[in-house]
């Protein structure tokens, strides 16, 4: 009844904010990293269908999606590590916060993980009583892991630095396919636009995706047309929006992590507990 008794205080004492980060922050990344993976491959195959005839052209841009979908590879693998470590951190310094508080009763694994936050003794041996002491030896061994709240605060906090830049830079596709289907769709309501059909066009070249020489390097009038009603086109711009909102998700798990693991540093630490727990 020991184990079962941990798991059903641990639920009680679960730290909420960070399960729903830690939601936020799987559901972010997997959008993120496969529709952006999935949209990087559309975009390849747009270019050297429509907008480059010259394999020399659209060399260096391949080279950079396929660096790009080998980083979305390591990124998913790391924020799905990370976001466990994350949310084992959220149980450990808020089930030492509500100890704190007297709000939450110590068990086996409350007294294991909280071992080295609080200072409490060590349980006193019996033979009756090993599996439940082997039990606590092992969340004080995890304890020892998790006890640098101070240090994930300051790595979520660089992390989120990093993430807003690849939040922002994850808008850069989003405005480029927005702005080629709003051309798309004067081009397809020439009534509600005072400029010919065909100097209506989409340059690949402008948004720097292929050198200046580059041929034709661009599309106009009604070829542009054809190629925004293709399902291939509307299926890598709604990739990106997905692939935009996954970045979004990840940004605000990202934020509720830090908000929630400074708020459990500051109170540990105003409480006298130190900065090593």
């Amino acid at each position: 009844m020991g184990l079962l008794e941990c798991c059903a205080r641990c639920l009680v004492g679960a730290p909420f904010a960070s399960l729903v980060a830690t939601g936020l922050c799987f559901f972010g990344v997997a959008l993120f990293c496969g529709c952006g993976h999935e949209a990087l491959t559309g975009t390849e195959k747009l270019i050297e269908t429509y907008f480059s005839k010259n394999y020399q052209d659209y060399e260096y841009l391949i080279n950079v999606i396929h660096a790009f979908q080998y980083v979305i590879y390591g990124t998913a693998s790391f924020f799905f590590l990370y976001g466990a470590l994350l949310l084992a951190e959220g149980f450990y310094t808020t089930g030492a916060v509500r100890q704190i508080f007297g709000d939450y009763k110590t068990t086996i694994c409350g007294k294991g993980l909280s071992a080295t936050v609080t200072g409490g003794q060590k349980g006193r041996g019996s033979r009756g009583q090993h599996q439940a002491h082997s039990l606590e030896r092992v969340c004080h061994c995890l304890g020892k892991w998790l006890g640098h709240p101070d240090k994930f605060v300051g790595i979520t906090y660089a992390l989120t630095i990093v993430w807003l830049l690849v939040f922002a830079c994850s808008a850069v596709p989003v405005y480029i396919y927005f702005n080629t289907w709003t051309t798309c769709q004067s081009i397809a309501t020439p009534s509600k636009t005072s400029a010919s059909i065909g100097s209506l066009c989409a340059d690949a070249r402008m948004y720097g995706v292929l050198p200046w020489n580059a041929f034709p390097g661009k599309v106009c009038g009604s070829n542009l047309l054809s190629i925004c009603k293709t399902a291939e086109f509307q299926m890598t711009f709604h990739l990106f929006i997905a692939a935009f909102v996954g970045a979004a998700a990840t940004l605000v798990s990202l934020l509720t992590f830090m908000i929630a693991a400074t708020y459990n540093f500051a109170v540990l630490k105003l409480m006298g507990r130190g900065t090593k727990f």
